[in-house]
C-alpha cells in the first residue's frame, strides 16, 4: 500500500472517477494508483491530467522526444508506474532499452541531446556551462531549450514526487484515507490536531 492510502474508487468523486477509469481504460495511464492519491486535491487532479492529455500539443520539440524524456525522467527518479506507460506511438522497447545506455547510440542527435539535458538537470546541472549550451544550440532553437528546461524540471518533479509515495509498497498507509480530507486544509476539519 502506498505511504498515502489512495481513495478508493467507490469514494471518488464523479469527476475524478471519470478521468481515472477513462485514462486507464484508453492506455493513457498504466495504474490509477497515483492517480487516486492525486484525487485528494481534485485540481492537482484535473491540472496532472491536462497536462498528461495536453502533452506534444504546440511543442516545439516533437511528442516523441517528450516521452523520451519522460520515460527517461521515470527511470531516473525510480516512479515504476511511469516507466511501465508509453504515451506515444513511435516509442518501442528497444528506444526504452536505449535510455539506459549512456550514448543513446541508436536515438538522433536531438534525442541524445535532450536527455543528456535530463541527465544533467537531474545530477549534475552545474555541469551545463557555456559550452553545453553552445552544443545544444547547434540542434535547438532557443524557444526549443526553453521548453526541454520546463519539461525535463516539471517531469523530474512529479516522478520523483511519485518515487516518495511507494505507489506499490505492500506497507501499512503512514496517512489513512479520510474523506474529510480530500480538499481540505488541517484547519477545516473538526477535531483535527495541529501542530
Amino acid at each position: 500500500m502506498p505511504r498515502i492510502e489512495p481513495i478508493p474508487t467507490e469514494k471518488l468523486a464523479d469527476e475524478p472517477r471519470a478521468i481515472i477509469e477513462s485514462g486507464v481504460a484508453e492506455g493513457l495511464y498504466a495504474t490509477p494508483v497515483p492517480l487516486q492519491i492525486f484525487a485528494y486535491r481534485t485540481e492537482q487532479l484535473l491540472s496532472i491530467h491536462q497536462a498528461r492529455t495536453g502533452r506534444g500539443r504546440g511543442t516545439l520539440l516533437g511528442g516523441r522526444i517528450l516521452e523520451l524524456i519522460r520515460i527517461r525522467s521515470a527511470q531516473l527518479g525510480e516512479c515504476q508506474p511511469c516507466m511501465q506507460s508509453r504515451k506515444h506511438d513511435s516509442i518501442t522497447d528497444e528506444d526504452v532499452a536505449c535510455l539506459l545506455d549512456p550514448d543513446h547510440r541508436e536515438l538522433s542527435d536531438q534525442e541524445r541531446m535532450a536527455l543528456e539535458f535530463l541527465d544533467l538537470l537531474s545530477a549534475d546541472h552545474h555541469a551545463m556551462d557555456d559550452a553545453f549550451y553552445r552544443r545544444l544550440g547547434k540542434v535547438f532553437t532557443a524557444a526549443q531549450i526553453i521548453e526541454l528546461g520546463f519539461s525535463c524540471a516539471e517531469t523530474m518533479g512529479v516522478h520523483r514526487f511519485i518515487h516518495t509515495l511507494d505507489v506499490f509498497g505492500d506497507g501499512v498507509p503512514v496517512i489513512a484515507f479520510s474523506p474529510d480530507e480530500v480538499d481540505a486544509r488541517r484547519d477545516e476539519i473538526p477535531g483535527a490536531a495541529t501542530e
